[in-house]
């Protein structure tokens, strides 16, 4: 593995801040180059600890380099390319002969390059001929993506820069813990903080909600599973108080009289009573941020991960809607995207019921415009598929899914209600999964492939504000290592699949620019070229225009021009009774996602070798349970062993667990896989547990 250039700049392989990084080579180092932080409008600079030590898993040992074939005594065997790549396109062959070309199902990533997610969902359409295929992106965006689309016709995480952020006046956050999670972010709410109106939900005080200690702002800790509730009392105070911006609500806005109607019944003690938040907190939000010359709303997990999240993140869209902050230069609602790529890979062709350009697959006008681009008749590219989970779910089962081809995800760690994840996976008669490591959805493959890591690869990424950025390769991969492009070139020669099946990845780019041409999420004015500049590149980016930093300013995308009010109503949330305790789920500075990479670095990975619990102290208390010993939690899903640590910063009927895990250390192997019924979102933040100490 050796340096190919003296520096690269590219990007961070984590998160979907997507913090500017130059990678130098450092020979003799245990990393084949070393990093430093880059000057960029996200990060300025800064890095987290998963950036600064991004370059320790280029040289790993364990990495795969070969493909590797299960054996029938359950171990693995080296193999050539050629050998596996035809015994995949025999199998896919067989079996959609046999039981039709929904029986090969496809699951993508949202860390995959645009150039690979667009690929991999052309693959799919038209060398598989499968409508099956979804992403990890349905675990985590799309409840924030249903609302957006719902209320203003377009999904856009940030429809803004961040740097935007700097000079607010106030910043409500809800369901983020940015300070571990992306913590370069932190600095763009300094401004609030100085002006004392950060204001951060969260059943926990994690490191965002402490950054409101000392006058910053205010720390709100409602009970789990009742944001909805918070914020329809929020409304209802705006409301009552007339502090709705009444002149943006009449010119842009429609559906106010029916939101006003739903939340008459919120008043402040009412939302106490339900959140536990005192009354006097919910008007002070209300005030303070309609009193905010500059003032956004942000979402992120925490709200969205609900079997009602589409429902949660529009009372959020409300509230910004009553305040006019929308689509007004100095405020604005937004969505935190959690993965490296997670806006970027929903947009081009790795969700099932979307092609290129955030097009709708039932559309037959754009059905018509991806075909031409693709070369193929627009009556053989499949309708709408199903949704991660329901996917997951038909892995093996009657009439459902017989191989599966995965790449750029973990399911058996990051899917919900793991352990059913895991036995309808080992039902596939094939079972194919691409990756640099032999993750734990790896361990249980037919063919692991192995591919690219990040330092060796181009192509672009599209972060949380919209900015279609360049990843740049730094260093040649191991020998037998090799790119998704080709291996879905190879597949689809072998498939005898029509189309061209580039291995440019600024090739790819150009044709995913013409394919999502006209769409909402139109890249057609781009190229690695004019990327490679450096310019600012938010989309919508059509042909002969400079980019859209900012949507909304005149019109939302609906075909009238005007936002959407959508009146919602709280659900009742599965509650503890008894000695049972909430579940709360989420991340922690040193990890990410499913850990795949993370726990293979040293430095991260030592702070928090296993799984850690956290307890309010009173809780432990009444069931004998001592600070640093080991519990159980337990329900009807399954149970879990965790270390656990006692702090007053999280709320006595409330347990946090860590999602980056596996095996039996799996927090996932107590979730529930009920879904969203707008977005198919997984419940993964409301579950109910037991919790006793291990002897």
């Amino acid at each position: 593995m050796m340096p190919v250039s003296a520096t690269a700049d590219t990007h961070c392989p984590y998160c979907a801040l997507q913090c500017a990084m130059t990678l130098t080579p450092s020979p003799g180092d245990d990393a084949p180059v070393s990093v430093s932080g880059r000057e960029f409008p996200t990060n300025r600079g800064g890095l987290c600890k998963k950036g600064w030590t991004s370059a320790d898993l280029l040289a790993r040992g364990d990495r795969i380099t070969t493909p590797l074939v299960r054996q029938p005594d359950g171990s693995f065997a080296e193999a050539a390319w050629s050998e596996v790549l035809d015994r995949i396109a025999r199998e896919v062959t067989r079996i959609g002969r046999k039981s039709g070309a929904d029986a090969v199902g496809v699951f993508g990533g949202g860390g995959l390059t645009n150039e690979k997610a667009y690929q991999l969902g052309k693959f799919a359409r038209i060398a598989l001929g499968t409508s099956r295929i979804d992403y990890n992106g349905r675990f985590c965006m799309s409840s924030a993506a249903a609302a957006a689309n719902r209320a203003f016709g377009l999904d856009r995480g940030l429809p803004f820069p961040l740097a935007d952020l700097d000079t607010a006046d106030a910043v409500l956050v809800m369901g983020s813990n940015m300070g571990d999670t992306m913590p370069p972010f932190v600095q763009h709410l300094q401004g609030a903080r100085a002006r004392g109106g950060l204001i951060v939900v969260d059943p926990r005080r994690s490191t965002t909600a402490r950054l409101t200690a000392d006058g910053a702002g205010t720390h709100v800790q409602p009970a789990p599973g009742t944001d909805m509730a918070l914020l329809l009392g929020v409304c209802h105070v705006v409301i009552a108080d007339e502090l709705y911006d009444r002149d943006y609500v009449d010119a842009r806005t429609t559906g106010f009289d029916a939101v006003r109607r739903s939340v008459s019944p919120w008043w402040p003690e009412r939302t106490e009573q339900v959140t536990g938040v005192p009354a006097r907190i919910v008007r002070d939000i209300a005030h303070r941020l309609a009193g905010a010359r500059s003032a956004y709303v942000l979402t992120g997990r925490g709200v969205e991960q609900h079997s009602d999240g589409t429902d949660t993140a529009t009372a959020a869209i409300n509230l910004a809607l009553l305040l006019g902050l929308v689509g007004r230069e100095g405020s604005g609602y937004g969505t935190l995207t959690g993965q490296g790529n997670g806006q970027g890979g929903r947009e081009h062709g790795q969700k099932s019921d979307q092609l290129p350009g955030y097009r709708k697959i039932t559309d037959p006008a754009a059905r018509a415009h991806v075909a031409r681009v693709w070369g193929v008749d627009p009556e053989s590219i499949p309708g709408p598929g199903i949704p991660a989970v329901q996917l997951l779910a038909s892995c093996g089962a009657e009439g459902g899914v017989r191989a599966l081809l995965v790449h750029g995800s973990n399911v058996v760690v990051s899917a919900p209600d793991v352990s059913q994840v895991r036995a309808a996976l080992g039902r596939l008669d094939l079972l194919v999964v691409s990756d640099f490591f032999l993750s734990e959805t790896a361990q249980l493959a037919d063919i692991v492939l192995p591919v690219l890591q990040w330092a060796e690869e181009e192509g672009t990424m599209t972060n949380l504000e919209g900015r279609v950025i360049r990843r740049r390769k730094a260093i040649d991969p191991p020998p037998g290592a090799r790119s998704e492009l080709w291996i879905l070139r190879e597949l689809a020669a072998r498939l005898d699949a029509p189309g061209a099946w580039s291995l440019d990845p600024a090739e790819v780019f150009d044709e995913l620019a013409r394919a999502s041409a006209g769409g909402l999420s139109d890249y057609s004015g781009l190229s690695h070229e004019l990327l490679d500049t450096g310019l600012a590149a938010h989309w919508p980016y059509p042909q002969g225009s400079s980019g859209t930093p900012r949507v909304f300013l005149d019109r939302f995308a609906h075909d009238d021009g005007r936002a959407r009010f959508v009146s919602v109503r709280p659900r009742r949330p599965e509650t503890p009774h008894g000695s049972e305790l909430s579940l709360v789920t989420g991340r922690i500075l040193e990890h990410y996602q499913s850990g795949t990479q993370t726990r293979r670095v040293a430095e991260l990975n030592e702070p928090n070798p296993r799984l850690v619990a956290q307890m309010h102290p009173v809780t432990a208390r009444d069931r004998a349970i001592d600070d640093g010993s080991r519990i159980r939690l337990t329900n009807h899903r399954g149970a879990v062993e965790a270390d656990v640590q006692l702090s007053p910063d999280i709320r006595p009927d409330t347990v946090f667990l860590p999602f980056h895990y596996a095996g039996s250390e799996s927090a996932n192997l107590l979730t529930s896989a009920a879904t969203d019924p707008h977005s198919a979102m997984p419940e993964f933040k409301n579950a109910v547990v037991t919790v006793e100490a291990v002897a």
